[in-house]
């Protein structure tokens, strides 16, 4: 009895050789972390499909944070504040801000992940990740329809403010500097002043 050669699939020559890119959906990316697949100690993020592996927080970002965090429960004592944790955008979007200011629940969210309709303000810093935040994130956020967004950025001293989103991104940007005081929308009797936010001045730090 002859051997028979083995049948080799045909391949369309004519069809791209481009690789795809395979989008990771929110249930997928909490799978992997549940398999063990995606080491804890990194700092991912789902954005539109895609996960990202943020740098390391410095110790002047975090500080920015935790001066944020502790203005916005002074400020907001009938909200919750969620820093650096998960906010659901969509199927396959799930970032995580730096300081989210959150519609109070009893459960404080126990049940799931916020979405976009529990955010008040979701608040970015950055130290250096400008590029990042204002080109991959807010876009993402707008979409989504969060009403009001800041951007802390630490090395420039500045903080741009983004509101009336749409599709196609934020219709209304202002930007305070030192000196400067802001208040957030959904709280206008919350007076926060620019430099309390940034802290001192690395050259008043001596």
């Amino acid at each position: 009895m002859g051997l028979h050669a083995p049948t080799i699939p045909h391949v369309d020559r004519k069809q791209p050789s481009e690789p795809q890119r395979l989008l990771i959906s929110v249930n997928q990316f909490h799978q992997m972390g549940e398999a063990g697949i995606l080491c804890a100690k990194d700092r991912l993020e789902l954005l539109d499909g895609v996960l990202y592996d943020r740098a390391s927080i410095s110790s002047l970002h975090a500080a920015c944070v935790n001066r944020l965090t502790a203005l916005s429960v002074r400020g907001a004592p009938n909200a919750i504040v969620h820093p650096q944790n998960p906010i659901q955008l969509d199927d396959y979007s799930q970032p995580q801000p730096d300081v989210a200011v959150l519609h109070f629940r009893e459960d404080y969210y126990a049940a799931a992940h916020p979405g976009p309709g529990d955010v008040y303000l979701l608040i970015e810093v950055a130290y250096t990740s400008q590029t990042y935040d204002r080109e991959l994130k807010l876009p993402l956020y707008a979409r989504a329809d969060v009403p009001e967004v800041w951007l802390v950025d630490v090395e420039a001293d500045q903080i741009d403010v983004f509101s009336r989103p749409h599709a196609q991104g934020y219709r209304e940007a202002r930007h305070f500097w030192r000196g400067d005081q802001v208040s957030p929308l959904s709280f206008p009797d919350l007076t926060l002043s620019v430099d309390e936010i940034l802290g001192r001045q690395q050259n008043d730090a001596d």
